[in-house]
């Protein structure tokens, strides 16, 4: 068979990856009000709820294209 242990490396690096990214979504969410800001998309009737949030994922979006262009810059 081929090499598991480069596989088995890739799998628990994902994970580390992920629980690192959920610790810091948890902290983001608690020191940072994103989520809620002026322009995301709030409707409440009755018993249904739609949020949709727009500059939330909009200024996201913004922050993780500049961080990610400065960690793979050549």
């Amino acid at each position: 068979m081929g090499d598991w242990s480069f596989f088995g490396k890739l799998l628990l690096g994902m994970g580390l990856f992920l629980a690192l990214m959920g610790l810091v979504v948890l902290l983001m969410g608690k020191l940072f009000s994103i989520g809620r800001l002026p322009g995301d998309i709030y409707i409440q009737k009755g018993n249904f709820t739609f949020y949709f949030p727009l500059v939330s994922s909009l200024l996201l979006s913004l922050i993780l294209t500049i961080v990610l262009n400065l960690i793979f810059r050549r």
